[in-house]
C-alpha cells in the first residue's frame, strides 16, 4: 500500500474504533457491576438519533445563526439522557424485577432500532426526504480539528484529524481504569460483580451499585451512537443497520479486551484496521471481502479460546456477571 492508502486506513479505522471504544467502555463499566447488557448496539442507536433529534430541531429553528457550541451541547445531553434512560430501564427490568439479562438485551436491540429508524425515517421526510437531513452546522462542529496539528504532516494527519470525541474516548477508557482500580466506590464495583452476597454483607447496596453502574454505563455506549452519526456520517441518519454492527463489535470488544479498558484502547483500533483491511487490499471478489469482515470476530474467538486455556483469573469475567441476586438466598 501507498503512504497516502496506509494514512487513509488509520483514519478510517480510528473513527470505526471509536465508535467500538465508547460502547465497550461503557459496557466493561456495567460487567464490573454484574450486568451483562447486551443491548449495546440498541443503546447506541438510542444515543445516536436523540442527538440528531435534538440538533435537527434547534438548526431549523435557528437556521443559519445556530451556534456550533450549543449544538454540540444539546446533542451530547440528548444523547447522555436518552442512552443514560434506556440504561435505566434495563437495570429495572433485570435488577428489580429479574428478568433474564440475555432476553432483555436482545429484546431492547430489536425496540430501539425500530424506534430510531422510525423517528430516522420521519425526520428524512420533515427535511424534505430520505438523506436530505441537514445538521451540518453540529456535524461540522464535531468533526473540526486543530488546524496547527493537522498540518504536521503525516503524524498530523495520522494523530490529529479527528473530532474532539475520538479523544474523550480513550480519556474515558483511561478514567473508567483508574476509576476501577484506585478508587474505593470501584472497588466496591467489582465486589458486586463477583459476589454480591458478600457484598452486601459487608454493607454495600448492590441494587444502587448495579443501576448506576448500568445507566452510566448505557451512557457511555450512547456516545458511541452520536459519534458515528455526527462524525462517520456526517450529520445523517443510516437506517442500514451500520451502527448496529459496530455495537456487536463492541460486545466482542469486551471479551477481546478481558474486561480492561486500556487494552480496549488498542483492541477498538485493530477491529478498526480489521473492519476496513479488505476495501485496501487489490484484486478481492466480493466472497474474499465478506470473509475480511469477519476476521474482528474470528480475532475474538481466538483470544477467548487463547485466554480459556491459560485458566488466569485476571483475564476471567466477574463471576456473577448476567446472574440476578436474590437477597434471600445469603
Amino acid at each position: 500500500m501507498t503512504q497516502a492508502q496506509i494514512i487513509a486506513l488509520i483514519n478510517s479505522s480510528v473513527v470505526f474504533g471509536t465508535v467500538i471504544l465508547f460502547g465497550a467502555v461503557g459496557e466493561i463499566l456495567t460487567e464490573k457491576g454484574g450486568n451483562l447488557n447486551l443491548g449495546v448496539p440498541g443503546i447506541m442507536y438510542m444515543g445516536g438519533i436523540a442527538g440528531l433529534i435534538g440538533t435537527f430541531y434547534y438548526e431549523k429553528a435557528m437556521g443559519a445563526d445556530a451556534v456550533p457550541i450549543i449544538c454540540i451541547l444539546i446533542a451530547i445531553i440528548c444523547a447522555l439522557v436518552a442512552s443514560f434512560i434506556s440504561g435505566l430501564l434495563f437495570a429495572f427490568m433485570t435488577v428489580t424485577l429479574r428478568c433474564n439479562q440475555n432476553i432483555m438485551g436482545l429484546a431492547f436491540n430489536i425496540f430501539a432500532a425500530g424506534f430510531a429508524n422510525f423517528y430516522g425515517g420521519s425526520l428524512n421526510k420533515l427535511a424534505g426526504g430520505v438523506g436530505q437531513i441537514n445538521v451540518l452546522t453540529t456535524s461540522k462542529a464535531f468533526r473540526a480539528t486543530i488546524p496547527a496539528l493537522n498540518g504536521l504532516g503525516s503524524i498530523g494527519k495520522i494523530f490529529f484529524s479527528y473530532g474532539f470525541l475520538a479523544y474523550v474516548a480513550i480519556a474515558f477508557a483511561i478514567l473508567i481504569r483508574w476509576f476501577l482500580n484506585r478508587t474505593m466506590v470501584g472497588l466496591n464495583l467489582r465486589a458486586v460483580g463477583e459476589d454480591p452476597a458478600a457484598a452486601d454483607a459487608v454493607g454495600i447496596n448492590v441494587t444502587k451499585y448495579k443501576y448506576l453502574s448500568t445507566s452510566i454505563g448505557a451512557a457511555i455506549s450512547g456516545l458511541g451512537g452520536l459519534y458515528y452519526v455526527m462524525d462517520y456520517q456526517k450529520g445523517t441518519w443510516d437506517s442500514a443497520g451500520g451502527v448496529e454492527g459496530l455495537g456487536w463489535l463492541a460486545v466482542a470488544l469486551v471479551i477481546f479486551a478481558s474486561w480492561r479498558p486500556l487494552r480496549a484502547i488498542w483492541g477498538a483500533y485493530l477491529f478498526g484496521i480489521l473492519s476496513w483491511m479488505y476495501f485496501y487490499i487489490p484484486g478481492l471478489t466480493r466472497s474474499s471481502q465478506e470473509i475480511f469482515k469477519m476476521l474482528p470476530y474470528i480475532a475474538t474467538l481466538a483470544v477467548l479460546i487463547f485466554v480459556s486455556l491459560q485458566h488466569k483469573v485476571e483475564n476471567q469475567p466477574p463471576k456473577h456477571l448476567g446472574l440476578p441476586y436474590f437477597r434471600e438466598d445469603r
